[in-house]
């Protein structure tokens, strides 16, 4: 979804090291920069602030309390899925639990932003990190940084925090010095998360997403639990039994983004559609981005020994791992790159409903990216299922002819909307 950026990580940041070939390919990726040594306690704001502008990733090693923001705790929103996971498939437990996530948002929907901490903000320093978190988006995602200047501007900047966090956390794994990240440093990145949540933020950006997340009360750290979650599974497969079990990685690392944004978003004040139907549209977005994703990288995940395919539909093709490994674009291969199209299409098209029920002024970007990303697949077919030796992407003009359609599709009133 995003491109690679480079990133120099200390020693100190450094678990045990894993061989680089282990590097996953995913949907979201971070920053550039390098990570810098804890901040210490006796460094003003401004300093932090300055200091973060060169090095903007943070250290996982230590959470010194970054002074710009007050620090109430905040109340964590979190639930089980039912059932036990042998009994339900993992799409399933996915669906109750976006159910679930919609109905918390509809009863924090109700509540006031979290005045006693954003009382206690720096607001010039928050002022130098959401500019820095926007810089970052404009650097890495120029398509979606000009669609999010039709939201509000709490709402941009909010969209841009999050941006940020999740191409930080997948950095973690998918970065060039991801080979340094262990299961120890995810632990210590979910507890810096934690530490954002209770109003407690380590450096400048991680300030921005405690400031993003104190002014819309419906977001909740679930999803981003749950996205730390994707990365460990990064860390420990390689391989996918089954869709089933690729659907789950699928929404960890990509469908939890529609959940952690949707809260910022908004539904439009005309829809008449059930939110869980506008979270669901949000995930599947997410599902579709990240298999198209798939689809797109086969070739770049094979050379690093890494297979993200069900195994079992792979087998009924009669595909074998020396087919993937050897790039053999045959008929077999043709015929199964069809069925995972048709199946990430099928996503897609249940995405554009919710989209199309979303606040007027932030339909714009989720348009954009579905529009660009759905124009993967074409390319895809388009190199005739090469996707071994050709990498598929949508060209500079046609990403700049998308967004006026994009635009026109997000002035279009909710589909749900009841007419007198």
């Amino acid at each position: 979804m995003l491109s690679t950026a480079r990133t120099t990580w200390s020693p100190e940041c450094a678990g045990p090291r894993r061989p680089s070939s282990d590097a996953p390919r995913r949907a979201v990726i971070f920053l550039p920069g390098g990570v810098h040594a804890p901040w210490p306690r006796s460094h003003s704001v401004a300093a932090r602030v300055a200091s973060s502008s060169a090095n903007p990733a943070g250290c996982l090693e230590a959470a010194a309390p970054w002074s710009g923001i007050a620090p109430p705790a905040l109340p964590i929103m979190d639930f089980d899925v039912a059932g036990p996971a042998a009994a339900v498939s993992s799409e399933e437990r996915v669906r109750q639990l976006v159910m679930k996530q919609a109905g918390l948002a509809a009863a924090a929907a109700a509540r006031t932003p979290r005045m006693a901490q954003l009382a206690g903000r720096d607001a010039g320093a928050l002022d130098v990190a959401f500019d820095r978190c926007g810089a970052v988006c404009k650097e890495y995602a120029k398509t979606f940084y000009l669609a999010t200047q039709l939201m509000t501007p709490e709402r941009r900047r909010a969209i841009w925090a999050i941006y940020v966090w999740c191409r930080r956390t997948d950095e973690l794994v998918d970065g060039p010095n991801a080979a340094h990240t262990s299961a120890l440093a995810l632990d210590r990145w979910e507890s810096r998360l934690e530490d954002v949540f209770a109003g407690r933020p380590y450096d400048m950006l991680d300030a921005a997403l405690a400031d993003a997340v104190a002014a819309f009360p419906a977001v909740n750290a679930r999803p981003f639990r749950d996205m730390i979650e994707g990365m460990r599974m990064d860390l420990a497969r390689s391989r996918y039994a089954t869709f089933d079990d690729l659907y789950l990685y699928c929404y960890r690392v990509a469908g939890t983004v529609g959940l952690m944004t949707v809260p910022i978003m908004g539904v439009s004040p005309d829809s008449e559609a059930d939110l869980g139907t506008v979270y669901a549209g949000a995930l599947a977005l997410g599902v579709a981005n990240q298999l198209t994703n798939i689809l797109r990288d086969v070739g770049e995940d094979a050379s690093r020994g890494r297979i993200y395919l069900p195994q079992d539909e792979l087998a009924m093709a009669g595909i074998s791992e020396a087919d993937i490994f050897a790039g053999r674009v045959t008929n077999d291969w043709r015929t199964f790159m069809k069925g995972q199209i048709a199946r990430a299409r099928a996503y897609f098209s249940q995405a554009e409903q919710g989209a199309a029920e979303l606040n007027q002024e932030s339909r714009w970007p989720v348009w954009a990216s579905l529009l660009l990303y759905r124009q993967i697949l074409d390319d895809i077919e388009a190199n005739d299922y090469d996707n071994f030796t050709k990498r598929a992407y949508v060209p500079k003009a046609k990403k700049l002819a998308a967004l006026p359609k994009a635009y026109f599709k997000s002035l279009r009133p909710p589909p749900s909307q009841r007419h007198s």
